[in-house]
């Protein structure tokens, strides 16, 4: 059966991957929608576009009625963890009152939500974490996000919600690095950066993130999935990977703990994931840190 699947913020890096990844599927029809004007128009004139403001629950009854996809994934979010510390509102009214718009309409019109969240829902006590783990948030962005799932979790309609993890990628036009990158370009300037080693994650490739979506909306899967990769890293042990794997000086890596930064928000101190659910009901195998590291290098270096 084809699927005519309609992306949120197509503009960010999920957002991106998905654009790319979903043409190249038989029997998909892709929407992207993002709030400001597309990014990708020239990369691909072929995907339609339609501008959409998740947070006016108007646009978007008119936009869903107009396109009436069969599938919707929801990636547009207020991410940066420190800015929804200090601007809780509009925190607030991206991550939890888009997603109210999105869920009523979608159960009005028959369409399966997946719905994106994170590890951030967690108290960071312990991990890996199972899909069954209790979410105990501690700061805005992870309270804004559980409120998000717990709206689309009573929802009458079809829904999924797709968790991840310290998501990396590089995208078209996009502002924001990550840590590969970080590393990378900090090293060759030679420049000497601190990075903690006590924060534990399972890095996600932004590519693999977008093919657990698409794996969802394919199997028209319900219910909530663990996607990232299955390897527990601190940062500090990803930029030595990053550093050995581009052949850089490592003595200019200094180890520390959390303390020595000041941040507004809270950082979990354990997530990661255990994605055995994710591998065994929709197929899904995620690259490796290395790999990832590599996937990159190509992206950025040709």
């Amino acid at each position: 059966m084809s699927k005519r699947i309609l992306v949120t913020g197509s503009n960010g890096l999920l957002g991106q991957k998905l654009v790319e990844l979903l043409p190249q599927q038989t029997g998909v029809e892709l929407i992207a929608t993002s709030r400001g004007p597309n990014k990708l128009a020239e990369l691909y004139p072929q995907v339609r576009f339609v501008p959409l403001d998740v947070t006016d629950r108007t646009q978007v009854e008119q936009v869903l009625a107009a396109e009436r996809p069969t599938h919707l994934v929801h990636t547009a979010a207020m991410t940066n963890v420190d800015e929804c510390e200090l601007n809780q509102e509009a925190c607030w009214a991206q991550n939890v009152t888009a997603v109210e718009n999105l869920v009523a309409t979608c159960v009005q019109l028959g369409i399966h939500l997946t719905h994106v969240s994170t590890d951030f829902i967690f108290s960071g006590e312990e991990g890996p974490l199972s899909e069954e783990a209790t979410p105990a948030p501690v700061n805005f962005y992870g309270q804004s996000k559980l409120a998000a799932e717990q709206v689309v979790q009573a929802s009458t309609g079809a829904w999924a919600i797709v968790r991840t993890v310290l998501v990396y990628g590089t995208a078209h036009d996009y502002g924001r690095t990550n840590i590969v990158l970080w590393v990378r370009d900090s090293l060759r300037a030679g420049k000497p950066i601190k990075v903690v080693n006590d924060q534990f994650r399972t890095p996600t490739l932004a590519e693999d993130l977008a093919l657990g979506c698409w794996l969802v909306a394919k199997h028209d899967a319900t219910g909530i999935f663990h996607i990232s990769s299955s390897e527990m890293l601190t940062p500090y042990q990803m930029a030595l990977q990053v550093a050995d794997y581009f052949k850089l000086d490592k003595t200019l890596i200094t180890r520390v703990d959390n303390s020595s930064f000041s941040q507004p928000a809270k950082r979990p101190a354990r997530t990661g994931f255990i994605i055995s659910k994710a591998q065994q009901q929709l197929g899904y195998q995620p690259h490796s840190f290395q790999e990832g590291i590599a996937v990159l290098a190509r992206q950025t270096e040709g």
